[in-house]
């Protein structure tokens, strides 16, 4: 009973996807194809929410959902690496037709082959935390 809000919010997120058309692969094809505007302005506006929240959160103006303060830990700039990791998780994007959030979407619409690709991002996840500390810095 104490996770019903969290249940509740993931149902509303999932219908908000499906409503944005995030979930169509023919949006996602549009998108790396570079024929619509739709998915960069999705892409676009969230990057400006989760700016606006971060900033949020520094301040200390929003908490969780305890009421305690939400920390933000600085990271280091980007770099290589970071670009590297972004062109792997393109690829993937693309040859998969969905990113991790529409993963969890599209099976709840009963597109049940996206549970491969979902194994496979949850392998690469494993994966990465084996080897992360031997990876270069």
């Amino acid at each position: 009973m104490k996770y019903i809000k969290f249940l509740a919010i993931g149902i509303l997120f999932g219908i908000v996807m499906t409503k944005a058309e995030t979930v169509s692969w023919y949006r996602i094809y549009e998108m790396f194809k570079f024929q619509s505007f739709h998915m960069y302005g999705i892409i676009g506006s969230t990057i400006l929410l989760g700016t606006i929240m971060m900033y949020m959160f520094k301040k200390g103006i929003i908490k969780d959902y305890k009421g305690i303060q939400i920390s933000v830990t600085p990271k280091s700039p980007a770099g290589y690496r970071t670009v590297i990791g972004g062109v792997i998780f393109g690829f993937g994007w693309a040859l998969a037709g969905a990113c991790p959030g529409p993963m969890y979407v599209l099976i709840g619409h009963g597109v049940y082959g996206i549970v491969v690709v979902l194994a496979g991002a949850l392998l690469g996840a494993f994966i990465f935390g084996l080897v992360k500390d031997r990876l270069p810095k």
